[in-house]
């Protein structure tokens, strides 16, 4: 096992490095009319002035439907010309997540063409919506997504958590291995219909995971934008952290065994070998260098996260 190990570390840098050399030098952006942005948020959400701040910054513009589930007086009081609020109820049969975002689709105005979702705890960059929709009008995909970059907060835990969210990051994609993130995903509206998107929501727990297995069944066009790390702070308590992968790792057995199988697989080699290092392994007879190059590391990862989110 440990030789799979060794293998995988190697492709893991590889594939970072890789993702390095791919980054687009030209981050053209795109702002056509007809822009909405789809936020689902609690209904104690505080209203996110940061990220309030951070949208109306978008070099594209595009109003606003904020989905909750009944009344929030923070979306409420955002509500305007720009910015609409619409009331899902609490969902029955589905993630409650899921609810808000097809009782968002059901409150799509007619001139509303170009559907983006956010998350609530991203810290999107100004260039955002405008690199989501490129290429979407330039015909170039279907549906396009960001990434998500974990900003980890204090705690080995947490850093150690981000640094293997780093390797999915930066791994190679394409288009029939790419599979989108809601927290940043943008298609069309006639793409929205044409998968009919209410119904193929309807009864799910997982929002990306369902529209990416419809689009793989549709032969779509799904392309990651290599730049979009979107920055998500990453923090809590060793149990919420445990929580958060459990959640990530049942939405995809939910939704694809084969994929939850594969993952699973990947991990348990991962951390076998990690658990021999650490546990019974020798690093040159010197254990203390082991713990201190792991320290290191996972150090280095966080910064590096940091600043990338930037």
């Amino acid at each position: 096992m440990i030789w799979v190990w060794i293998v995988l570390q190697g492709l893991t840098l590889l594939g970072v490095v890789n993702y390095w050399r791919h980054l687009p030098v030209e981050r053209r952006e795109e702002a056509p009319d007809g822009v909405v942005v789809i936020l689902s948020v609690r209904d104690d959400w505080d209203g996110g002035a940061p990220l309030m701040a951070r949208l109306t910054a978008q070099s594209a513009a595009g109003r606003l439907l904020i989905a909750t589930s009944g009344a929030c007086p923070a979306a409420e009081a955002l509500a305007g010309a720009d910015v609409q609020v619409v009331h899902a109820g609490v969902a029955r049969d589905e993630g409650q997540k899921v609810h808000k975002l097809r009782a968002a689709l059901r409150a799509l105005r007619p001139d509303d063409q170009w559907l983006v979702f956010i998350d609530a705890d991203i810290e999107p960059p100004a260039r955002l919506v405008g690199r989501l929709l490129f290429p979407l009008v330039r015909n170039k995909a279907d549906i396009v997504t960001g990434y998500r970059l974990l900003l980890p907060g204090r705690g080995l835990m947490a850093a150690m958590v981000g640094a293997v969210e780093m390797q999915l990051a930066t791994l190679p994609r394409a288009a029939s291995a790419t599979m989108p993130w809601g927290g940043a995903m943008a298609l069309s509206r006639a793409v929205a219909e044409r998968l009919d998107l209410d119904a193929v929501l309807a009864g799910r727990l997982s929002d990306d995971m369902a529209i990416g297995l419809a689009g793989w069944r549709a032969k779509l066009r799904m392309r990651p934008v290599r730049d979009l790390l979107v920055a998500s702070p990453l923090e809590g308590r060793v149990s919420d952290l445990i929580g958060f992968g459990v959640r990530q790792y049942r939405h995809i057995a939910t939704n694809n065994r084969g994929m939850w199988a594969l993952a699973t697989a990947v991990v348990a080699v991962q951390s076998g070998a990690w658990a021999w290092a650490l546990g019974w392994g020798r690093l040159g007879g010197d254990r203390d260098r082991l713990w201190c190059g792991l320290g290191q590391g996972t150090g280095a990862a966080a910064d590096h996260r940091r600043g990338a989110g930037a």
